[in-house]
């Protein structure tokens, strides 16, 4: 069977398993439950730490697994990126107290806390830049107050925790960072691997369109099409009058209300908008 790690908990885990449900594999039912087997897909879920996910993937004990594009970097494992996921995106910043660094030569010979010491490690070392990394498990923010770290490097979202701690984000971002699906960096071919990640890219995609059906005169077909153009053409069907098409195509999720809107316009009625399941382009 094969075999698939999945974050345990975390902000990884909830998406990760949904992502696996909509993709019609059978997940856990308690959060207590380590082992799912899906005998019916042919695949083996273990739910793991989502730091650890890498590591057991470039060793080739599990052939695939969804964790951070950060800890994949930070683990140093054998295993590369195969897929990015779109979900648990984050972004990776440098701060000082204020007034201390504006750019990323300010670190030179100073100590930077962080918790991903391999990542920010590599990410100096790339740029030419001499400084102490200065590993610590959670809340870096203090450590600059304690006088363990001149620096911090750190998760990012609104910045309110590193502001509060008295700190000011400077420099370019590190790393851009969300949740992947990773394979060993050696990896053979599996078909059944091939079809896990087909179902996958197929959720992915449903999630992005949704399919608009409407109706509309015959004479206006050209406009309305321009409106929906679909992604190879759309479905159009005469209706029994004779003098309306009902057509059918698929639209950006995100765009749904502006081309509803344009529809509408061009004479278009009975405009109605469904979410897609799953889908193979």
């Amino acid at each position: 069977m094969l075999r698939i790690a999945l974050p345990n908990k975390g902000s990884l885990s909830e998406p990760a398993i949904r992502l696996f449900s909509e993709a019609g594999y059978r997940q856990r039912r308690d959060t207590k439950e380590l082992l799912c087997r899906d005998h019916d897909n042919g695949v083996e879920f273990f739910y793991l730490r989502p730091r650890d996910i890498a590591v057991y993937v470039g060793e080739g004990t599990v052939d695939a697994g969804i964790t951070g594009r950060d800890l994949l970097l930070d683990s140093g494992a054998a295993a590369s990126e195969h897929r990015s996921l779109g979900f648990a995106r984050s972004t990776f910043r440098f701060a000082a107290p204020a007034g201390t660094a504006s750019s990323l030569a300010d670190i030179d010979g100073k100590r930077v806390a962080t918790s991903y010491d391999v990542l920010v490690g590599n990410y100096l070392t790339s740029h030419g830049i001499n400084a102490s990394v200065v590993h610590l498990d959670g809340a870096v923010e203090t450590s600059v107050d304690l006088g363990v770290a001149d620096v911090v490097a750190d998760v990012v979202e609104t910045g309110s925790t590193l502001r509060a701690a008295g700190l000011d984000i400077f420099g370019d971002p590190i790393l851009t960072s969300e949740a992947v699906l990773i394979t060993p960096a050696e990896r053979a071919h599996h078909d059944e691997f091939e079809v896990v990640d087909r179902r996958i890219k197929g959720v992915l995609l449903a999630r992005q369109y949704a399919l608009m059906d409407y109706d509309v005169p015959a004479d206006r077909l050209d406009e309305a099409v321009k409106v929906t153009p679909g992604l190879e053409s759309p479905t159009v069907s005469p209706l029994h009058d004779g003098t309306w098409l009902a057509v059918r195509a698929m639209v950006p999720r995100r765009d749904t209300n502006r081309v509803m809107d344009k529809l509408y316009e061009t004479g278009a009625k009975a405009i109605l908008v469904t979410s897609i399941e799953a889908c193979r382009l």
